[in-house]
């Protein structure tokens, strides 16, 4: 064979995408916001791209080693992140080194949608509602714990913004992961959680939880009784997205073939039926620069916000 025909036949090589399945990495633990819609979309977009897709939960520092591990694999397309805001937005300000630049190290592909989180008590709590909260948790002798997923996620921060914005002193303890912070308070060991609605809308609709308020700017059609926390605390608001990332260094064609697939998948009526009965509000199609801009915008934002509330971890 000659130097041309050899030059063709890996040009062909490099350009056949996929031909093995995909392993999407989720860096939380199982039972979360993100394994639950990391699980239904790499089932549809394995589907779509005809090699089928794993997910790989990597939890661990607030999802920084599972990002970690995604940012210094392989570049060739097959190893993927599925990750949330709390970690790719909010844990380059809350940690001094987490071992990955969130722009540099990543492309974005594909946003696939947000939720609220949800404040959430105990049956046994005495506050029905978020107003009959607030009183209670704002008595100079309250000492009321909150459960979060742990250190610097969202569900932290949410509460360190109500203790500032609201007047309150709420107590952070953090766990490893939303679900075993989410059965202890069912347990009734801590009596309050901030959880995101995908995680926690089971127990709710269950009445295993209350739901008091959620985090959103405005309510959420899955609860549409439940006020959004901005209704007594005005300009409060923090909502968790969901997206798909590759590796810097991956091909450009490969990209774009993920693009495609992932605007095919999230068309797809089944998905969107799955992800709508969890309360995830549907992205609209973005390009890659568009995706970047929103991570960008959302790294200013969270890094007010967590020097305002001090939080750090080492």
């Amino acid at each position: 064979m000659g130097t041309l025909g050899l030059g063709t036949t890996l040009a062909q090589a490099q350009v056949a995408y996929p031909t093995r399945p995909l392993t999407l990495v989720v860096p939380q633990t199982v039972g979360g916001t993100n394994d639950i819609v990391g699980r239904v979309v790499a089932h549809k977009l394995g589907e779509v791209l005809g090699t089928g897709a794993i997910v790989d939960n990597r939890p661990g520092a607030g999802g920084n080693i599972g990002t970690q591990y995604v940012a210094r694999g392989p570049k060739d397309g097959y190893t993927l992140l599925v990750t949330i805001s709390s970690s790719q937005a909010i844990n380059p300000a809350l940690y001094r080194n987490p071992g990955f630049d969130p722009v540099k190290d990543f492309v974005p592909v594909a946003m696939i949608g947000s939720v609220p989180n949800v404040l959430l008590v105990n049956p046994s709590f005495a506050a029905r509602t978020f107003g009959d909260f607030l009183s209670l948790a704002r008595r100079k002798d309250a000492q009321y714990q909150y459960a979060s997923a742990g250190n610097g996620t969202l569900n932290h921060l949410l509460g360190e913004m109500l203790n500032e914005m609201a007047g309150v002193s709420l107590q952070h303890v953090p766990y490893k992961g939303i679900a075993p912070a989410l059965n202890d308070v069912l347990g009734g060991q801590l009596p309050i959680v901030f959880a995101s609605l995908p995680s926690s809308l089971a127990h709710i609709k269950a009445g295993r939880l209350r739901a008091l308020a959620v985090s959103g700017a405005k309510r959420t059609p899955v609860l549409p009784d439940v006020p959004a926390i901005a209704e007594a605390v005005p300009g409060y608001e923090g909502t968790l997205w969901i997206g798909l990332f590759a590796p810097a260094g991956v091909a450009p064609a490969v990209v774009r073939t993920l693009q495609d697939g992932m605007r095919k998948t999230m068309a797809a009526q089944d998905l969107r039926e799955k992800l709508d009965q969890q309360g995830v509000e549907i992205a609209a199609p973005t390009s890659t620069d568009q995706f970047a801009a929103q991570l960008r915008s959302d790294l200013a934002k969270w890094e007010k916000i967590v020097k305002a509330s001090r939080a750090e971890v080492d």
